[in-house]
């Protein structure tokens, strides 16, 4: 199993990429789209140019993902780690309830999508960014000091919940910032940045400062990226009531 069981992901990946690249092809464009692509006069689109129009846009999607994107990173790709260094579990154990807890984290997804249709993308935004500045310090302090598996599992899951309200929608709330014809590289761009900068840094800065002796720094600097995304969160607009979905 040791020798050939990396393979496995692998395989199922690409079983699943074929299976989206079927179901892409066989959807409908929307709309917009479809109205944009006939129109008579073509207009230069998906430009850098075009891009520097919308800088507010722009602005809000860095806002939006810097405090989502380092707590999303923290309880999934650093939290098998931390729960080996810090918690003291074994890999075996912490593979585990980390791939439980992300197990249901995904199937709450759709849920949390659902609930953002009832009453809009702000409330749930608005809710991760307050309980996030809240409780981060909190759970992973108890965290770092739990001895059981499942108060571990319990801690992350908690905080999964939290995160669900920024990952659930983060997506359809930036493309609602855009019109068609520079929608991927309005959202595209930007959100990439801010991921590869904060984001996958998320990892390296937590252990930088694991290693200076210094680890619960790292929680405050998640909670402080949480808190500046919360500031945009408050001032934004409800963008299901402002979408630019279909405007083209």
């Amino acid at each position: 199993m040791h020798s050939w069981g990396w393979r496995i992901p692998f395989l199922i990946g690409a079983g699943l990429s074929l299976t989206a690249l079927y179901l892409r092809s066989h959807m409908a464009e929307s709309v917009a789209y479809t109205k944009d692509k006939g129109r008579s006069v073509k207009k230069a689109s998906g430009t850098l140019k075009q891009l520097f129009r919308y800088p507010k846009a722009v602005a809000m999607v860095v806002g939006l993902t810097l405090g989502g994107t380092i707590a999303f990173y923290t309880y999934s790709t650093y939290m098998q780690k931390f729960l080996v260094n810090t918690v003291h579990l074994t890999k075996s154990q912490s593979t585990l309830i980390t791939f439980v807890s992300l197990l249901i984290y995904a199937a709450l997804q759709p849920l949390f999508g659902l609930l953002s249709d009832r009453i809009g993308r702000k409330p749930l935004l608005i809710g991760f960014g307050v309980l996030g500045t809240l409780a981060t310090v909190p759970l992973l302090t108890a965290l770092s000091h739990t001895t059981s598996q499942w108060q571990a599992f319990a801690y992350i899951m908690l905080a999964l919940v939290i995160v669900s309200g920024y990952t659930s929608i983060n997506a359809v709330v930036k493309a609602e910032l855009f019109p068609t014809e520079i929608r991927a590289l309005g959202v595209g761009f930007p959100y990439s940045l801010t991921v590869a900068i904060f984001g996958g840094t998320a990892e390296y800065v937590a252990l930088s400062f694991k290693n200076a002796g210094h680890e619960m720094y790292f929680y405050w600097y998640v909670t402080g990226c949480i808190f500046i995304s919360l500031l945009v969160y408050l001032t934004m607009r409800d963008t299901k009531h402002t979408s630019l979905i279909d405007h083209s």
